[in-house]
């Protein structure tokens, strides 16, 4: 009997020890695979971006008032310093002149006129791209010389056999001589002062025979009197004497370079050019 407990002992310590050792045995669970990480957009190889092209080289011909001279080549010198593609020539002249320059086929891309019959001209014979934009206000202005000792205090004193010759501007041709036309005949001396008046070809010749003394007086713009340190302002013409004098500037049908004439036209508008024209003494339309 008790012989056949230990041999019951004996192998219940067997079984355990079997069951010990097979556990043992039993593989370990696989480790999870794990993945490279994956590339970082600073890891990338990116493809190298395509060089912008260089823009064309483009000569923008302005064609501008003789009113507008100093002032134009202002703004065109800021205007190729931002936009270096851009070469641009001036041909100034009275408008009338250039507007028959531009009827005859000359190859201006832009017209800056001093009023605005020669772009209602031009516009009218189908010569002008889309339509004109007024860009800026002047005003007209009596002027004598700095040393002048003729009593004259206005327009009105023109017509005084005091003044002797007085300069103003061909009112067929010029702007400043169609406005200084009216404002004489609005105040109803144009017979006198145009029976010893000496028309000139553009405003700035205006400006040079009063600087001279050549003429007791003269017509011009104001814009035109303050350039010259020889020549005294005696009066501005009120407003209502005479057309608007407005400064339109438009694309010639025939420019080639339509897109160019168009940015050139926008940088008119701008804060940068608006602090231009009111330095020279223009208002903005």
């Amino acid at each position: 009997m008790k012989y056949k407990k230990t041999i019951t002992l004996v192998v219940a310590m067997l079984l355990v020890l079997a069951l010990f050792a097979g556990c043992a045995q039993q593989p370990a669970a696989p480790a999870p695979a794990t993945l490279p990480p994956a590339a970082t957009p600073a890891q990338a190889e990116l493809e190298p971006e395509p060089d912008e092209p260089e823009p064309e080289q483009v000569e923008l011909l302005i064609g501008a008032a003789m009113s507008l001279v100093d002032v134009v080549e202002a703004l065109s010198e800021v205007y190729v310093a931002e936009f270096p593609h851009v070469t641009i020539v001036h041909t100034f002249a009275s408008s009338g002149a250039l507007q028959g320059q531009i009827e005859e086929g000359a190859p201006i891309d832009i017209f800056f006129s001093a009023a605005a019959a020669q772009m209602n001209n031009l516009q009218d014979q189908g010569l002008i791209y889309g339509t004109g934009r007024n860009v800026v206000r002047n005003t007209v202005a009596l002027i004598v010389p700095a040393d002048s000792d003729i009593e004259i205090t206005g327009f009105a004193d023109v017509a005084l056999d005091t003044v002797g010759i007085v300069g103003v501007g061909d009112p067929e041709a010029m702007p400043i001589g169609r406005f200084a036309q009216e404002v004489f005949t609005a105040l109803g001396v144009a017979d006198e002062v145009y029976a010893k008046a000496t028309l000139a070809s553009d405003v700035r010749q205006i400006l040079t025979w009063v600087e001279m003394g050549e003429v007791d007086a003269g017509v011009v713009f104001m814009t035109d009197a303050i350039t010259s340190d020889d020549v005294r302002v005696v009066e501005v013409a009120d407003s209502e004497l005479h057309a608007p004098s407005v400064n339109p500037v438009g694309i010639v049908e025939t420019s080639p370079h339509k897109a160019e004439a168009q940015n050139f036209i926008d940088f008119l508008f701008s804060p940068t050019a608006r602090a231009i024209f009111e330095e020279f003494g223009f208002s903005m339309y």
